[in-house]
């Protein structure tokens, strides 16, 4: 499943496209058809992004909400859009780009009072902090996780408490900063916490710029410890996500891998001691 930067992403490239002009709005596989015929040319004048939510707005007549879910797929491309085939869920088109959605979990059409609710159920998110200190921050989450007998690694991974962490950054953000990821919430401090959230809001905006995931600091880069570069259809730089068995690029002690809250948790049991 695509993880916050993902999302964000593709709001700034929508936007790009498409904000401020008049969309020629389909639904080729026909399950959108009837919201298709309502945005058909209306001018795309909003985006927004929240967690793993992408939200997009047409003027007066509401938001598409976009959850790609584990499945879903969006393709942008510079026109002319190529043939249409009844995968896809919504193709957004004008006279210089493209977008084809398919296997979303959710594309339906909201009102702003419906998109207000989805706000209020999700977490604070990193990547809507502005570069002036407002927007989210992490006293909500921090509010929820001092409270928790939970494990700090399920905590992250729960789009209740931080909206847009996935598998990668919960593994990667609990290695930088030394945390053991079977800790109760509990049991973290404010400073950790606070380290946390700062590193999520660093590494996830780095994340839309390079549109990739690279967690490692530069002392630890290939070039810099002559290793080999990182092979993985994930891409990019990391310290213990799907490396497992492999030594620990600081400690070279073997990473370990268990499931926790559905998906595969990565650690290193040298550096991130209780």
């Amino acid at each position: 499943m695509p993880e916050g930067h993902t999302i964000h992403r593709l709001a700034a490239d929508h936007l790009d496209r498409f904000g401020g002009r008049p969309v020629g709005v389909s639904s080729p596989q026909g399950k959108f058809s009837d919201s298709a015929a309502l945005l058909d040319g209306r001018v795309l004048d909003g985006v927004d992004a929240h967690g793993k939510h992408l939200f997009l707005g047409f003027e007066s007549a509401g938001w598409v909400h976009v959850h790609l879910g584990l499945f879903g797929k969006v393709a942008l491309g510079d026109a002319p859009a190529p043939p249409t085939t009844d995968t896809i869920r919504l193709r957004l088109v004008n006279g210089t780009s493209y977008m084809d959605l398919r296997g979303p979990t959710t594309c339906s059409l909201i009102t702003e009072p419906e998109k207000q609710a989805i706000h209020e159920r999700i977490g604070p998110d990193p990547l809507r902090v502005r570069d002036d200190g407002t927007g989210d921050d992490g006293e909500k989450a921090w509010q929820r996780i001092s409270r928790s007998r939970t494990t700090v690694a399920a905590l992250l991974m729960d789009q209740k408490v931080i909206g847009g962490v996935g598998n990668v950054y919960r593994a990667e953000v609990l290695f930088r900063q030394g945390i053991d990821p079977y800790r109760a919430g509990k049991d973290l401090t404010r400073r950790e916490w606070d380290a946390i959230w700062a590193d999520l809001v660093a590494l996830m905006r780095e994340g839309v710029r390079n549109n990739r995931i690279d967690t490692v600091r530069p002392e630890h880069t290939p070039e810099a410890m002559g290793r080999a570069p990182r092979v993985d259809d994930h891409g990019g730089e990391v310290y213990v996500y799907r490396r497992t068995d492999m030594g620990c690029l600081l400690c070279g002690t073997p990473i370990r891998t268990a499931p926790l809250a559905a998906r595969n948790l990565f650690w290193c049991p040298g550096c991130q001691q209780r």
